[in-house]
């Protein structure tokens, strides 16, 4: 997923809270619709049934494609250059993207798109942790507390202290599936802290480089390993690219930009609550009890963390 970067609104000024309302409902279905299909991102995932790889180029390919389009529309191409500093940010945050990618492509067959979709939201505190160590941020009490939820969440919502992974056929690969999908995780979050410390670089650009870069690193593989066969697989991937980057993005970056920062943590939520129930509802995966709590657990924890940036 490529980092987005809250964009201001010009609406909330207080000075005519009728259009306000207006942009803020807007930018709630905006958000939520794009949430909605990011959820479905593991399903196009397994019904691809490709090599993480093979995923990832496709998704780079058809995604580049799918953002020029609306860079063109939204006449926003002239972002897309870069130069200097800017571009050597931008090809560094496109490598780690690739590796997050393929690290939570390949963790989701190994796992469950409900599970591998909530260990991947674990970034946040990824990032926490790289601003105190690289950064010297300080941590508030309230954020300690939140790690501490978030970890006892994370552990609750993996069906491991409960039995509900153990059904399994293979465990070990139930537990490097999720190792998998944490190491993702953790290339995510230096992307974001790498946006972070690159304000120059917009949402959109770092978005398209991103998927560049995943065209030039993953482009020998099915050269090498061949490609997929002609059938459905084309369509699931496409829909990787023009769905889940292309539309599912600039559904996201049109909301945001009508939204105060706490709404936006809210409304992220969609995704991976929309990943559980689909997961449920396709592939007969529901979570237990205890997992469920610890998702409930896990979502409280970063919605704390999100809404104090």
């Amino acid at each position: 997923m490529p980092v987005m970067k809250t964009l201001s609104s010009p609406g909330h000024t207080g000075l005519n809270p009728a259009p306000c309302a207006r942009s803020e409902r807007r930018g709630t279905s905006l958000m939520v619709g794009g949430g909605l299909l990011l959820g479905t991102l593991g399903v196009f995932v397994e019904e691809a049934a490709q090599h993480p790889l093979t995923t990832v180029l496709f998704r780079c390919f058809f995604g580049a494609l799918a953002l020029l389009l609306w860079g063109h529309l939204n006449r926003r191409l002239p972002e897309l250059a870069l130069r200097g500093r800017t571009l050597l940010v931008a090809i560094a945050a496109g490598v780690l993207m690739v590796a997050n990618w393929g690290l939570f492509f390949a963790a989701i067959p190994l796992t469950s798109v409900g599970i591998a979709t909530v260990a991947f939201h674990v970034q946040p505190f990824w990032v926490m942790a790289m601003g105190i160590w690289l950064l010297g941020e300080r941590i508030s009490p309230r954020r300690a507390l939140a790690v501490v939820a978030a970890l006892i969440g994370l552990a609750l919502a993996t069906g491991l202290l409960d039995g509900a992974a153990t059904g399994r056929a293979d465990t070990d690969d139930y537990l490097l599936g999720l190792s998998l999908c944490l190491a993702g995780s953790l290339a995510y979050a230096a992307v974001t802290l790498i946006a972070k410390l690159a304000p120059a670089i917009s949402s959109f650009a770092l978005a398209w480089w991103q998927c560049a870069v995943g065209v030039l690193l993953t482009a020998w593989w099915p050269l090498w390993h061949g490609w997929p066969a002609a059938g459905p697989a084309w369509a699931w991937l496409a829909g990787l690219g023009f769905i889940h980057t292309g539309l599912a993005y600039a559904l996201l970056y049109a909301g945001m930009a009508r939204l105060p920062t706490s709404r936006i943590a809210l409304l992220q939520f969609v995704y991976p609550t929309t990943a559980i129930l689909v997961d449920w509802a396709l592939y007969d995966n529901p979570l237990s009890p205890l997992q469920a709590a610890g998702v409930l657990l896990l979502c409280l924890a970063l919605w704390t963390v999100r809404r104090e940036r």
